[in-house]
């Protein structure tokens, strides 16, 4: 089901999601993920389990967030966004757009099992990507 494409992304979510933890048991990631890079979901899901058995993040959840990319037509000269990739004009049908954005990859934050998403939690990974992790 899972692809070497997200079984990649996973393990690199997985590397980050260690490092915030610190030892303690993970039980949610939140990832925000361009829509260029082409993750789907269902395989990102089931990429994420496998490599998450026997660490602090076994059965976590992962939020996956595919944020769009804006899509500039050079035929009629629309301004849109899209979360397809591989997307065409929709006013016009042309293929001739050029691409801005869509190819982030951020870990936005980790919960932990001992805490929750709580602002100002003076352990930090609450939820807030500008807080300390």
């Amino acid at each position: 089901m899972s692809d070497v494409h997200e079984f990649g992304i996973a393990e690199a979510v997985l590397d980050a999601v260690e490092r915030r933890a610190h030892g303690r048991p993970v039980r949610r990631a939140r990832l925000r993920a361009g829509a260029l890079l082409r993750i789907a979901p269902p395989a990102m899901d089931h990429a994420f389990a496998l490599v998450t058995e026997g660490t602090v993040a076994e059965g976590a959840t992962l939020d996956l967030v595919i944020e769009p990319v804006r899509l500039n037509c050079r035929e009629c000269g629309l301004t849109t966004e899209s979360d397809d990739a591989l997307a065409v004009c929709p006013a016009c049908g042309g293929v001739d757009v050029d691409t801005e954005g869509g190819d982030r990859l951020v870990l936005e934050y980790i919960q932990t099992a001992e805490e929750s998403h709580v602002p100002g939690h003076p352990r930090g990974d609450r939820g807030d990507p500008a807080g300390p992790h």
